[in-house]
Order: C-alpha cells, then sequence, then structure tokens
C-alpha cells in the first residue's frame, strides 16, 4: 500500500524545502535544485511553452505551436480562449502585454486598456450619488480592449492568421465542458446576473426549469454554449477572409477584422445594446480608441533589468520596491524572517503610497512625475523611511526634485492623509491584536469584513481571485510574452446578442483630485489599473516572464516571485509554490478604496516566532492557506538552451510544453 501524502503533510513538507532554500542555494546554484520537491513538477521545454489560467486555455495555445505559430501566436490563442471561458475575464475586457522582440533585441508593451466613455465625467457618477464609479453593471464598463490587443500584437508580431489563432475559442464558443470553479461562481452571482436580461440568458441556462435542476446556472461537466459570442467571432474571420481575397497582406487582412470590431456592424450593434441597458459607450468612442504599442518602464536590480508597464499600470509600483530594497541586505536576513517581511512590508507600503497618490493615464495632463519615481536616489531617500515598526500613517512621497523639478500638489500632499477612509484603526499600542502571541500562535482576524478565503470557489474572495488570468508564452526563436488579460469577470453585463462581456474597469478612477489628481475621470481617459504582467532581461538576453492575478495583491505577488529567484535562488517552480505577505496598507483600487494599515495576510504556516516579532513591530495579522494568486512564469536558460516553466500549485492555471 502507498503511503497517502495528506494536505498538511504536503504543505509541511512545502516549507521545509523552502526554508533549506533559503539557506543553501544561490542564483548560480539554481540548476542543482532537486526538481521533485515541488508540489507541482515544474515544466520543461525546448521548442516552445504555453501557460495560462486553465488547461484547455493552455492547449489552444500549444495548438498554435503545432501549427508552426510563434509565442505571440499563442498567447493570442490563450488570451482568446480564456475570454471565452469567462477565466476571470471576457471578450469586453482589457489586454496588456510585454514582448520581447528577439530581432529587434528589446521589450516592447502593448496597451489595450479601454477608456471613459463620453460622458463619463467626475459630474455625472457625483449627480447619481456615488462616491467611485461602480463596481458592477453598464456604467462600470470601459472600451472593450481585448479584441484589439489580440489582433494589433497577432498583426505585428505574429506569424498566423487570424482563423487560425481564433479557431480555439470559436470551438469553445460553440461549446466546451465548464469546469467546477466558473459554474459554481455563476450560480453564486445568479441574483446580480438576472438585473441584465442577456447576461441572464446566456448564464443561466436553467433558469425556466431550476427547481427540477436545482439551479439555474450551467453544472460542472455540462456543455456550455455561447452562440451569440460564436457568432462575432466569426464575424471577425469573415472580413479576414473577405481582405485576403481582395488581395490583402497577412496584417491588413487582419486589420479589416479589427475596423469590422471598432467601426463596423459589431460597433453598431455593441454600442446599442449597451447603451439600451444604460451604458455610456458611443460609436465614436469605439471608433476613437486605439491599441498603442509603447516602451515599457524598466530599473536595474543587481544587474537584471526588470520590465514592467507605464503608470497607466501599477507596475511600476514593483520597480519602485526594488530600488528602495535594492538598499537592504536581504539575503542576510532570511527567507520570510520577520526582518525580511517587515522590510518588503515597508518597501512596499512607500512604492503603492506613491501608486496611489502619483499613478494615472500618460497621455493625459498633468505629467506623472515617472523620471523621479523610478530615481536611485528617490529610492535611497524613501528607503531612510523604513524603521523598526509599521508606519500607519506613511504617505506619498516628493519625487519632483529627483527630475530636476518643483511638485505643484505640496498642499494635496499635507492633505492628502485626511482623504484616507481606513477599514480599520492604525495599528498602535492599544490596537488588541498587537499582544504576545498565544501558545498556539494563532492571532484571530479582527475585521469581520474579510471573507473567509479557505473556500477557493467562493466569489466574494477580493484579493487574490477577482479578475485577471495571465498568459505567459516562449519559443526557440526567442519570443518571450508576458500579460495580464482581465475585464468582463463574473458578474458581468452581456451586450445584447454580441455576447461580449462587458469591462468592470471604469471603477479604477476617482472622481476627487484630491485622493490622485493624475487618475480622476474624463472621457477617452484610461484608468489606473492593477494589471501587471513583467518581463526581466539578464547579460542582454530575455531571461524570465511573470505574472499573476489578483488585484492590488498581483505586484505584491510578483515582487516577491522575483526576490525567490534572484536572491534566494528558487527555481520558478519553486518560487511560484513559495508562501507570499501581502499588505493592505493601500488604497483598493476597487469598490469604496479602501485602506487597512498594519493588516498584514500571512501563510498560516508562518512560525510562531515569526508571528510573535511581527507582532511586536506593529502589525494585525491573519492568516490563509493561500497567499497568492496563481503565478505563472518561463525563465529560458541560455546554457542549456532549454524552457523551464513554473505554474501555481492551485487554481486551474495549467502549462505545456515541448
Amino acid at each position: 500500500m502507498h503511503a497517502q501524502h495528506t494536505p498538511f503533510r504536503a504543505s509541511v513538507r512545502r516549507r521545509l524545502i523552502l526554508a533549506l532554500a533559503a539557506v543553501t542555494l544561490t542564483v548560480a546554484a539554481m540548476q542543482a535544485v532537486p526538481q521533485e520537491k515541488t508540489e507541482k513538477p515544474p515544466l520543461h521545454g525546448q521548442q516552445w511553452m504555453a501557460i495560462t489560467g486553465k488547461p484547455l486555455g493552455a492547449t489552444a495555445g500549444s495548438r498554435i505551436f503545432q501549427r508552426g505559430g510563434n509565442a505571440v501566436d499563442a498567447a493570442c490563442a490563450m488570451i482568446a480562449a480564456t475570454a471565452t471561458m469567462w477565466d476571470v475575464l471576457h471578450w469586453g475586457g482589457e489586454t496588456q502585454a510585454l514582448i520581447w522582440h528577439p530581432q529587434e533585441r528589446q521589450v516592447i508593451a502593448i496597451n489595450a486598456l479601454g477608456v471613459a466613455p463620453s460622458g463619463a465625467t467626475p459630474e455625472f457618477f457625483k449627480s447619481k450619488g456615488m462616491k467611485y464609479p461602480p463596481e458592477f453593471g453598464p456604467l462600470a464598463a470601459v472600451t472593450p480592449g481585448t479584441p484589439g490587443g489580440i489582433m494589433v500584437m497577432l498583426a505585428e508580431y505574429g506569424r498566423l492568421s487570424l482563423a487560425e489563432v481564433l479557431a480555439p475559442a470559436i470551438e469553445l464558443a460553440d461549446g466546451y465542458p465548464m469546469e467546477a470553479q466558473t459554474a459554481t461562481l455563476i450560480e453564486r452571482n445568479k441574483g446580480k446576473l438576472k438585473e441584465w436580461s442577456d447576461s441572464a440568458r446566456v448564464m443561466l441556462p436553467h433558469r425556466q426549469d431550476a427547481a427540477a435542476a436545482g439551479r439555474e446556472g450551467p453544472v460542472a461537466g455540462e456543455i456550455f454554449r455561447q452562440p451569440e459570442l460564436a457568432a462575432t467571432l466569426r464575424k471577425l474571420v469573415e472580413a479576414e477572409t473577405r481582405a485576403r481575397k481582395r488581395g490583402a497582406s497577412r496584417k491588413q487582412a487582419i486589420m479589416a477584422a479589427y475596423e469590422r470590431f471598432y467601426r463596423g456592424d459589431i460597433a453598431t450593434e455593441f454600442v446599442a445594446a449597451v447603451q439600451a441597458q444604460g451604458g455610456l459607450i458611443t460609436r465614436d468612442d469605439l471608433a476613437n480608441w486605439q491599441v498603442k504599442v509603447e516602451e515599457p518602464r524598466h530599473v536595474n536590480y543587481r544587474g537584471v533589468e526588470v520590465y514592467k508597464l507605464d503608470t497607466w499600470t501599477q507596475g511600476p509600483a514593483m520597480l519602485q520596491a526594488l530600488n528602495i530594497l535594492e538598499n537592504f541586505d536581504l539575503q542576510a536576513m532570511g527567507y520570510n524572517s520577520s526582518r525580511y517581511l517587515h522590510t518588503v512590508y515597508q518597501a512596499m507600503n512607500l512604492s503603492f503610497a506613491d501608486r496611489d497618490f502619483y499613478y494615472g493615464d500618460p497621455a493625459f495632463p498633468p505629467t506623472e512625475p515617472i523620471t523621479g519615481l523610478l530615481s536611485k536616489d528617490y529610492a535611497r531617500q524613501r528607503a531612510k523611511l523604513i524603521g523598526e515598526r509599521n508606519d500607519p500613517r506613511i504617505g506619498p512621497g516628493d519625487p519632483y526634485p529627483f527630475q530636476g523639478g518643483s511638485n505643484s500638489y505640496k498642499d494635496l500632499l499635507r492633505s492628502w492623509g485626511s482623504t484616507r477612509s481606513p477599514m480599520d484603526p492604525p495599528a498602535t499600542s492599544a490596537t488588541p491584536n498587537e499582544r504576545p502571541y498565544s501558545p498556539s500562535g494563532v492571532v484571530p482576524t479582527v475585521d469581520a469584513r474579510i471573507p473567509d478565503r479557505r473556500d477557493p470557489l467562493d466569489d466574494t474572495e477580493q484579493a487574490f481571485w477577482r479578475g485577471t488570468t495571465s498568459v505567459i508564452a516562449a519559443d526557440a526563436g526567442g519570443w518571450l510574452v508576458s500579460v495580464t488579460p482581465s475585464g468582463g469577470w463574473i458578474p458581468a453585463v452581456i451586450a445584447g446578442k454580441t455576447g461580449i462581456g462587458l469591462s468592470q474597469r471604469m471603477q479604477s478612477f476617482v472622481l476627487d483630485p484630491k485622493e490622485n489628481p493624475f487618475n480622476v475621470i474624463e472621457p477617452g481617459k484610461r484608468p489606473r489599473v492593477t494589471l501587471t504582467p513583467s518581463l526581466a532581461v539578464k547579460d542582454g538576453k530575455p531571461w524570465l516572464a511573470f505574472a499573476v492575478q489578483g488585484g492590488d495583491s498581483q505586484d505584491q505577488n510578483l515582487l516577491q516571485f522575483f526576490l525567490n529567484v534572484v536572491e534566494f535562488g528558487m527555481t520558478p517552480q519553486q518560487a511560484t509554490e513559495a508562501a507570499n505577505m501581502n499588505s493592505f496598507q493601500l488604497r483598493d483600487s476597487f469598490g469604496d478604496h479602501e485602506t487597512s494599515p498594519g493588516r498584514m495576510l500571512l501563510d498560516d504556516e508562518t512560525p510562531r516566532w515569526v508571528r510573535g516579532e511581527l507582532l511586536e513591530r506593529g502589525y494585525r495579522l491573519e492568516f490563509q492557506p493561500r497567499t497568492a494568486g496563481p503565478i505563472n512564469a518561463i525563465m529560458l536558460d541560455h546554457r542549456h538552451g532549454t524552457i523551464w516553466g513554473g505554474s501555481g500549485n492551485h487554481g486551474e492555471d495549467y502549462g505545456i510544453a515541448w
């Protein structure tokens, strides 16, 4: 009889492995790490690798590679497939990517985030009694970005036709066996879905016979069909086919499909459906929107160039945190020691405070002080603010002197703390949770608003499961792609008979410039989003692509993943499975934009002596078995000419390689 490995024993084994890794491994010795010691086997490939949020999505990527596509083709197919499968996104959402171009030997940024539609002004939402744009419904929608992002990436950097790349998604729209997680999310959100007739019609196929079936949404294993979405996708392929018959090039034909979606009959039907449900999107909003091909932002961390998207995302906050942490000897602190966790938490506090005040769409005034924010000298100044205890009142700094300018927002900065609306009081000596730890090491949660994340299917989970998936791809030709598509998560409004689920990204704007003068809603403007693919280059060669789902936790999880690899010598798979710490001392990018100073989420197997030391540093602790969304990553091993992959050991994320 084979011994059974209980989840507890497996988890303990994982902790021991990671602890040993912290003590014994260096980056140079990474190749010697025993791979069998991870809960999920690492991926290895030589020709290509495809990783994303669902097994069928990864299969879509593998099919494209087998047709001769490159990593961009495969990434586009995976975005299309996961959007079709409601993998916490749909076709009306947004896409953004970082791409290593092997011929140009540079990192390219793709900005396919939608914009606020006509009429979306602070005055409009205030007139409806709203403090922020809503979380759900037609008024939460920005213009669709994912269709355009797929088509522009494919046209500019892919090899295959749109018909080939969309074929898996069209098959899935015709019908696929729904998995339990999505089926459960639909059933639990059926009350909200019923507010929009088209959403209810598509997503609640058993609503007429619920008494007999016991539920209104689909069940796990049931073939879930979206014929209207399939028809919309076939219209795109039809536009491409017609253009090719007229003599158009591959790129021109793909852009003919783009034209049909944003300016043709699909646009007409889409806008009519959105407006009929009370949305603001107009034909001009769709026609004027464009995908942007941009230069990314980057910093050098101990010899590694780390790339993120610009300030229309939260990505530069991770770069700021790396600049701050470069001033500390993290290895000497020890992996996940109390001093290490405290230092990383404080670095994130400092960088996220800057995010919350200075980040916004750089295409609109005022101009973000990004040069100062990413200055090494500014980081050294910020690093000096890290003391022995948590500072619950840390705020944005002043980066302007570090780019040769003066700050015209000093008055706002002085009053910025008073605009915060914390869920909990700051952690002080009077806070009930700040006390000696019990023999069991358990510190109960004091915030009743914190959901119990032990049920991975609970749709109230905000930190790790609401919105976004990740798509990572690489090939032997040198292409390396990292994408975090999102928007249109359940419950979403479906735009009539187009079958397209709308984005909910408008909620990431603010209405009051006192909160963030750079991110005030305005027609045509992109909201500052949490979506944040990552790519690293070492010795002038593409090295590491990594991404994760999880809202405001994304760059926190990715920062720790990166440090696990660079500072503690973990392989990608080990780093994806490692425990994360999460800070909530930042402004939530969703809902009411709340903040919770001093609140720290840790793995529930954190040693009690670490817990006690963190309590003494002023933190309020809570514990869960999972402390990150499923991280996905690809590392290129140039020494051996192979591809290493890692995929989170929980959730449904999956990879395939050859």
